[in-house]
């Protein structure tokens, strides 16, 4: 037996365990095929446990997870608690307090899955978006004066220093060198197209562009360069999505053209995402949510959670799992289910894993 692995299983709330059991069943498969273990540790943070103690995350959560090579979660959010209380709490606190510092959201249609886009299948919806995830907006640098009057003041800044948009570019940069479309065998040079607002955001995108060509330059120069401005960008992932590769950008314009680019996938119950910190630990996520009035029929789509668990493999560095993993999913829904969409796949939740599983 080669290396092992100790992953940190976060099921989650409504459906998140139904499709962790399933992702758990492929994982498991792969691991023996190819030679390596995983050791999972299941962890109750989540809606019902908050329910019950009143505490989101124990003091020591942090630090137990960080004694895991990956986190696997299934979904976060519970219909008995105000949305935003265990987001906030749970995921972006990990976010934060474990430096995932990266996004990964790869944009793939899969063979049988169809996408609201005319004349465009598999060939054309291929690219992944890096979306630096610590930085930016979303740290609520702000804050509002005079509350409840009629001079009310908001502020909520976009910061970003050289530091986070340096680590997060090289990422890129490495991840379009080895993930690239010449790397999949299409024949097109690799490419990483910079998303952003510089003819608007004068100041953060000065900083984000002169990064990107100066590190580029100077340590990728076999990669492609391109820039984007984020509208043109949604307007292109629309009308020719075949022209992106890798595409990088911030945590605001990530969030938004990730959500655009999954409905062109399939919809969310095919994407899946990685949080990322290459030097510590990640955590591997479906995208869908936690579908709570879907919980315990059987009748959940567990794709997205496989891939999830695919992508986990392949930050591991067990490549060749990762990509039976993927095929295996992609064999399933050219070939077997009828639709991605809860109850008409005509499979049930754990068929679908198991077809998946044996595929391995």
């Amino acid at each position: 037996m080669g290396k092992s692995y100790k992953i940190a299983v976060l099921p989650g709330d409504g459906t998140g365990p139904e499709v962790i059991a399933e992702g758990k069943k492929s994982l498991l498969a792969a691991a023996d095929t190819f030679g390596f273990s995983l050791d999972m540790t299941e962890f109750d943070f989540g809606g019902d446990r908050y329910l019950k103690t009143g505490e989101i995350l124990p003091p020591s959560a942090v630090g137990d997870l960080k004694q895991f090579d990956a986190i696997y979660l299934g979904a976060i959010g519970h219909p008995d608690v105000k949305p935003g209380i265990l987001e906030k709490g749970i995921l972006l606190a990990l976010r934060f307090a474990l430096d995932q510092y990266i996004n990964l959201r790869p944009v793939k249609l899969y063979p049988g899955v169809e996408t609201p886009l005319k004349d465009k299948g598999p060939k054309e919806i291929d690219y992944v978006v890096v979306r630096e995830n610590t930085g930016g907006i979303y740290t609520g640098t702000g804050g509002i004066s005079m509350k409840g009057t009629p001079n009310e003041t908001a502020v909520q800044s976009m910061v970003y220093n050289r530091f986070q948009v340096e680590r997060c570019l090289r990422y890129a940069f490495e991840y379009a060198k080895t993930h690239g479309k010449q790397a999949r065998g299409t024949g097109r040079d690799n490419t990483l197209g910079l998303v952003g607002k510089t003819n608007v955001l004068t100041y953060v995108f000065d900083l984000w562009e002169r990064a990107f060509h100066e590190i580029g330059e100077k340590e990728f120069p076999d990669i492609q360069r391109d820039y984007y401005h984020v509208d043109a960008t949604c307007m292109w992932m629309v009308k020719s999505p075949e022209w992106f590769d890798v595409l990088v950008t911030t945590n605001m314009f990530g969030d938004i053209i990730t959500d655009l680019g999954a409905i062109t996938q399939g919809g969310m119950g095919i994407a899946a995402g990685g949080n990322i910190n290459p030097e510590g630990v990640s955590m591997f996520e479906p995208i869908g949510g936690s579908a709570p009035k879907y919980t315990g029929q059987g009748i959940i789509n567990p794709l997205a959670s496989i891939v999830a668990g695919s992508m986990m493999l392949d930050t591991l560095g067990e490549r060749k799992a990762a990509e039976a993993i993927e095929s295996a999913v992609m064999n399933v829904t050219e070939n077997k289910i009828k639709s991605l969409a809860a109850g008409r796949m005509g499979y049930s939740t754990g068929e679908v894993g198991d077809l998946v599983a044996e595929l391995l």
